[in-house]
């Protein structure tokens, strides 16, 4: 798949110093928090991850792409809810990858409507774009 140029709208810029166990900082001092490991990595599990800050994103991205989508399609999301559940852990090869797992919550759909705005918001999402290809995504809907 050859990569597309897009027509930037907006950059974020942010800093870490001392990688996982350390912290992380936006340019516009808007974010600044404590990084460690999780518990179940070994470490102390005092601050947040790189697996949550991802979820976070994620989770706001694919909200607004369902959004987005709904008001193409003419249909309810409000009080809709993502949840996105970030996984890492050991590849076959020996490094690290990531696995997400999104759950929409979108209570004036039928099921059948909220599967497709789902499914519609996937391909929307820039995080969805960005991971399609690379690490394993499931959708669902609760």
């Amino acid at each position: 798949m050859a990569i597309k140029d897009i027509a930037v709208a907006y950059t974020a810029v942010a800093t870490a110093e001392n990688g996982r166990d350390g912290r992380v900082s936006s340019d516009d001092g808007k974010l600044d928090v404590v990084v460690n490991p999780p518990k179940e990595m070994g470490g102390s599990g005092a601050g947040t991850n790189p697996e949550q800050l991802f979820a976070a994103g994620y989770s706001a991205c694919f909200q607004s792409a369902l959004g987005v989508v709904a008001r193409q399609e003419k249909a309810d999301v409000s009080g809709s809810t993502v949840t996105a559940a970030v996984s890492i852990g050991k590849t076959e090869a020996g490094g690290f990858g990531l696995e997400v797992a999104i759950t929409a919550t979108i209570p004036n759909a039928d099921t059948a409507t909220a599967q497709a705005l789902v499914e519609k918001a996937h391909q929307v999402c820039p995080y969805s774009n960005a991971t399609r290809g690379n690490i394993k995504v499931e959708l669902s809907i609760a």
